[in-house]
């Protein structure tokens, strides 16, 4: 099961998204989230690994 979440950002120039996904820790079995800043275009395949 994956949540996601994805705010635009803006810096200067350059246009980045921050990424958030919700993955289950195999080894306790609990939720936690991780995030990432990047370019909107590898968004998708970050959410997808």
């Amino acid at each position: 099961m994956a949540k996601k979440s994805v705010a635009s950002l803006q810096t200067g120039s350059k246009r980045l998204s921050k990424a958030i996904k919700m993955v289950k820790s195999p080894k306790t079995g609990a939720y936690m989230f991780v995030e990432s800043i990047m370019s909107p275009d590898l968004v998708n395949d970050w959410l997808k690994k």
